[in-house]
C-alpha cells in the first residue's frame, strides 16, 4: 500500500493533468483527526470541475484507494472527495473565496508538490 504522501502526489498529478487552478496541499495531521492531507484546487467551470473529480477518482482507485465518500458532484461548485487520510476539495473559484478553507486551516503546513518526491 502506498503512503498518504505518495497518494497525495498521485492526486495533484491527476488535477494538474485536468489544468486545475491555484492548487494547495494542507498537512493537517498536527492539527486535526479528520484526515492527514487537505487537497484545494479550483476549475473554472462546471464541466471541468466534475472532470477534474473524475480524474483524481480514477487516478486514486488505480493506486489502490478507493473513494469513502463524495459529496456536491452534481452541483460542482464544491466537490468534497473523502478518501479518509486525504480531504480533496475541488471548488468553483467563487466558492473557493466564500469559504476561504486556506484561511480556516492555515493551522496546518503548506506544502509544496516537491516536497511530496
Amino acid at each position: 500500500m502506498k503512503t498518504a504522501k505518495e497518494l497525495v502526489k498521485i492526486a495533484i498529478d491527476a488535477l494538474e493533468d485536468k489544468k486545475a487552478e491555484d492548487i494547495h496541499i494542507i498537512d493537517i495531521s498536527e492539527i486535526s483527526t479528520l484526515a492527514d492531507y487537505f487537497i484545494i484546487a479550483n476549475g473554472t467551470n462546471r464541466s471541468q470541475i466534475q472532470a477534474l473529480a473524475d480524474n483524481v477518482e480514477e487516478a486514486l482507485a488505480k493506486a489502490g484507494l478507493p473513494l469513502k465518500q463524495t459529496e456536491g458532484y452534481d452541483a460542482a461548485n464544491w466537490i468534497l472527495m473523502d478518501y479518509r487520510d486525504i480531504i480533496v476539495h475541488i471548488f468553483d473559484k467563487e466558492n473557493r473565496l466564500f469559504y476561504d478553507l486556506d484561511r480556516i486551516w492555515r493551522d496546518g503546513r503548506l506544502i509544496d508538490k516537491k516536497e511530496l518526491e
